[in-house]
């Protein structure tokens, strides 16, 4: 069965040094490099938002981040202004192997919508367009690794799930942000959906 590797997020603000850190983010960029020479194909994701997204606690005034809001389409973590377009920390951790990649998903570029799953936007209706991707290349078995384990990671596995790709996580080659037990939430969340924790 052919097989890709997603690769979530893995960038320079969410490393060490970063605007939103996820504590030893960075020690898995060596792990990744190693693992992607075994797959069809490597997708890499990319967060991407406009310096106005509404995901961002200071375009909320007074709101702090890692607070909660409401959105049209549920409930929204405010967070830090992170990977904003043409900065710096929106690129990818400069250890990252690129030349394995055969696309770039970048995701979240909508200003009033955030989107952590590589699949669709928070809404859960607006798709990136990686499933008719992975469909049109015949890649249905699907292992998962970057940041954060909790979030992004784990919300594309569970799509991927839903949508009937066969989907795994390496635990080791991911990272989590671990917000008030958000891990604990996830992995219970990814295994009653049937993503494959290793």
């Amino acid at each position: 069965m052919p097989r890709a590797l997603i690769v979530i997020d893995m960038q320079a603000d969410f490393c060490p040094g970063g605007a939103l850190a996820v504590a030893g983010g960075d020690g898995i960029v060596g792990p990744i490099n190693a693992m992607m020479r075994d797959f069809d194909a490597v997708v890499l994701t990319q967060d991407w938002h406009p310096a106005d997204h509404a995901s961002f606690a200071a375009n909320h005034p007074g709101a702090e981040p890692f607070s909660l809001t409401r959105m049209p389409y549920g409930p929204q973590v405010l967070w830090p202004s992170h990977c904003v377009i043409g900065t710096p920390g929106a690129d990818f951790h400069p250890g990252l192997d690129l030349s394995c990649a055969d696309l770039v998903i970048r995701k979240g570029f909508r200003p009033q919508i955030d989107s952590y799953s590589a699949f669709f936007e928070n809404d859960r209706r607006t798709p990136t367009g990686l499933a008719g991707y992975l469909r049109d290349r015949g890649l249905s078995d699907l292992t998962f690794v970057g940041l954060a384990h909790d979030f992004c990671v784990a919300w594309s596995a569970i799509d991927a799930a839903t949508l009937g790709f066969t989907a795994t996580v390496v635990q080791s080659a991911t990272r989590a942000i671990d917000l008030d037990g958000s891990l604990d939430r996830a992995r219970a969340d990814m295994h009653a959906a049937g993503v494959n924790q290793e």
